[in-house]
């Protein structure tokens, strides 16, 4: 299960431990320089480059870019003892045969013990970062098990073990004739596989996981076409499927269970590094700008019209994700209330609302909408993790209520401040399914430049004012 991302992140582990190995070798090379010895950088140059693989070594051989989160640090700090003993020894073997006279003793043994420190600190810093981010919640993916018998079992037994995963078992789908003997370990039930479609609209679900039992095969296409128009990543645990001629991905979960992986989209976990980072960044220059602009725009909301400053209403995120949605007030406090009067006069075909001249707005909501000033606040829900500077607009549940199957797939991402409709001349669009094709045209060929073109774009719209609301 997350191969990819359990590769991005033991490599992300492996520079890590690099950059270890040239911080501990520049402090060496640093401490005899200050008690008065000549180092030569060259030589300390070499001795990084052949230490590099032979950590890299010891460190995989002794499992330590696997999950850590069983180890005690009692554990963690003999691992890394064993792996300093075996290092140190070919490293000092590799001093001696090709340059016995390069290097002291004492420049040895500080090197080889600084390794040890500093690894042995990020070991336990690491173990306890990835501890306290689980109890949080963050980066949790949310799956749905298809299936009540030993291979679904066995998967939630796995998931459990390896919290480290951020998985979250929602619950199980029954296939067959609820089995009273089940064991489903306190889990619930959510219902049949004939009401596959509704649960995975009820319930914010990433991925759905297939477990047939053996004595039964299902006819799994229809589910599937279903899925894939919700957006949903669907996984298989095989026992008997042919998959020579597949061309979906085949994994395996912790070495043990075969699975299949129908992916509706299959994103870069580099490049999505590089977008949190760039939401992070953005957010907080956004909060910055935000709060300059802060007292002018309040005392101009306050000054046109009763009620909050603020306005937060429930959005709908990333695979179904209920957030509150942050944005200056622009209209009057009972423009709820009055939406349902004005539907007659929506322009927009479908799960949609929009209406020019809409009377609901106040005169400083029609500024604060032209130039973008109102959705200053959403940088907040940016920097939470709940939206991205770019993605896809994060409908209300009343809308999403409303969806076909196949608008749901673009609510299988973050959704954005702005996105390929914003900057696609938006007053101009009038078809909520032409807004569902750009969405889906940007999940389908999304990369981390396509955010900073989107950027760049929506940065000229806020300054022509072209295509606002």
């Amino acid at each position: 299960m997350l191969k990819e991302k359990a590769h991005f992140f033991n490599k992300i582990a492996v520079a890590a431990d690099a950059g270890i190995l040239a911080l501990a070798l520049f402090l060496a090379c640093s401490s005899r320089l200050q008690l008065g010895h000549e180092e030569d950088l060259s030589r300390c140059l070499w001795v990084f480059l052949v230490s590099c693989p032979i950590w890299y070594f010891f460190l995989a051989r002794y499992q330590l870019y696997a999950s850590i989160r069983k180890l005690s640090l009692f554990e963690i700090v003999t691992t890394l003892i064993n792996v300093h003993l075996f290092s140190g020894g070919v490293l000092a073997a590799a001093m001696f045969i090709f340059d016995p006279a390069g290097f002291s003793r004492v420049f040895f043994f500080t090197y080889v013990g600084l390794c040890f420190l500093l690894l042995t600190l990020e070991k336990v810093l690491l173990r306890y970062l990835l501890g306290a981010a689980r109890k949080k919640g963050f980066n949790t993916r949310n799956l749905l098990i298809v299936g009540t018998r030993a291979k679904a079992q066995k998967l939630y037994r796995l998931v459990e073990e390896h919290a480290d995963w951020g998985l979250n078992i929602l619950g199980f789908v029954y296939i067959l004739t609820p089995d009273p003997e089940v064991n489903l370990e306190g889990k619930k039930v959510l219902g049949r596989i004939e009401d596959l479609v509704r649960i995975c609209k009820d319930n914010p679900v990433d991925e759905v996981v297939f477990c047939p039992p053996k004595d039964y095969i299902i006819d799994a296409d229809e589910h599937l076409k279903d899925l894939e128009e919700l957006g949903i990543t669907v996984r298989m645990v095989l026992d008997f499927y042919d998959v020579k001629k597949s061309r979906r991905e085949f994994s395996l979960l912790s070495g043990e269970l075969p699975m299949l992986t129908f992916h509706s989209r299959n994103f870069d976990q580099g490049q999505l590094l590089l977008k949190r980072l760039l939401d992070i960044a953005g957010a907080l220059a956004g909060l910055l700008i935000t709060a300059l602009l802060f007292p002018f725009i309040a005392y101009a909301i306050k000054k046109d019209s009763p009620g909050p400053l603020l306005f937060g209403q429930d959005r709908v995120g990333e695979s179904g994700r209920i957030f509150k949605c942050w944005k200056f007030r622009s209209m009057y406090i009972d423009a709820e209330e009055r939406k349902k009067e004005l539907m007659a006069s929506n322009e927009m075909q479908g799960a949609m609302f929009k209406m020019k001249d809409d009377p609901r707005i106040t005169k400083v909501g029609h500024f604060i909408r032209k130039t973008s000033l109102d959705e200053l606040p959403q940088f907040w829900n940016v920097l939470k993790g709940e939206m991205s500077l770019v993605g896809t607009r994060p409908p209300t549940p009343a809308e999403v209520a409303q969806y076909e199957n196949w608008h749901r797939r673009r609510i299988s991402i973050k959704p954005g401040i702005t996105g390929n409709w914003q900057v696609s001349g938006r007053s101009e669009i009038k078809d909520f399914d032409t807004v569902v094709r750009l969405d889906l045209d940007y999940i389908d060929h999304w990369s981390i430049w396509l955010d900073i073109r989107i950027l760049f774009k929506t940065l000229k719209v806020i300054f022509i004012r072209e295509g606002s609301c």
